[in-house]
């Protein structure tokens, strides 16, 4: 479960943070949400909530007569045009926690958002805004989204950097999400490796991909081991911690293993064919 309102709040109580509290009901859009609060001082805000064509997702907040053009802001990332777009409802729940309309940098706050991306319109430089955003360990990436910079050969895209790495569990979580009515595959995706990707990660080579796992493992038993809830809430906590190890390892090494087969598949290796050796 993501943080509750009330938990938020708390939160931003405890870092003594400034803000003021008001209801209104659940908006779609920032016409909607004038009606409800435009009368306020301060500017509207918008939050888009997209996600590219790798399953990873990236949150844009800007000034609601921020133009955000989409297609520019797909090859500003380096990912091309059109290969980000909303991401589909679904995802607002399983990724960041909140309903429907309640998209905000806030939800960064959920562990499920962590390798969510954030985009900051440059004329959104609140402080306290910062100081919330590093708590939680997050960058905070200032961006002047209406630019349209040249991209090619010679000229790098300017925001590459803020991609967010591809991480399987949410591939996983949201492999049978929608978008434009045509349901994604992680398998079909995964297949479809290019010997370029293939180039920047460490499963064409033996070595790395077991040090990957090791340091996976490594990574859930620290996890494991940080929950205090575990002990505090069940009388066998180590029954408890070796399920757990056992269903996360066991995802992790899945999805490893897949990512190893398709790129072995992409080389031109396929499982079960032998290929003697040339004669010389």
């Amino acid at each position: 479960m993501g943080f509750s309102k009330g938990q938020l709040l708390e939160r931003l109580q405890a870092q003594q943070i400034k803000f003021s509290q008001y209801e209104h009901p659940v908006v779609m859009t920032v016409e909607a949400q004038a009606k409800y609060v435009g009368h306020i001082k301060g500017g509207l805000s918008k939050n888009l909530f997209l996600k590219d064509k790798k399953h990873r997702f990236y949150i844009v907040s800007a000034l609601a007569d921020t133009t955000v053009d989409l297609k520019v802001l797909s090859q500003r990332l380096g990912l091309g045009k059109g290969a980000v777009r909303m991401a589909p409802e679904e995802a607002v729940g399983e990724i960041l926690e909140v309903p429907l309309g309640c998209v905000t940098p806030f939800a960064l706050v959920n562990e499920s958002a962590k390798h969510v991306s954030l985009l900051l319109d440059q004329a959104l430089h609140i402080q306290d805004l910062e100081k919330f955003l590093k708590s939680v360990g997050r960058m905070v990436a200032y961006v002047d989204l209406e630019a349209n910079p040249c991209v090619g050969k010679d000229q790098p895209p300017d925001l590459a950097a803020l991609v967010p790495s591809v991480n399987t569990d949410v591939m996983e979580k949201t492999a049978s999400l929608k978008i434009d009515s045509k349901p994604v595959s992680a398998t079909a995706k995964a297949s479809k490796v290019s010997k370029k990707e293939i180039m920047t990660n460490s499963f064409a080579d033996p070595e790395k991909f077991i040090q990957e796992i090791v340091e996976k493992a490594s990574a859930i038993v620290l996890s494991e081991m940080k929950d205090q809830n575990i002990k505090q809430q069940h009388g066998d906590g180590e029954q408890l911690v070796s399920s757990h190890l056992k269903k996360n390892l066991s995802l992790e090494l899945k999805n490893l293993a897949t990512m190893f087969k398709n790129t072995a598949y992409t080389e031109g290796f396929v499982a079960g064919t032998h290929c003697p050796a040339k004669k010389k």
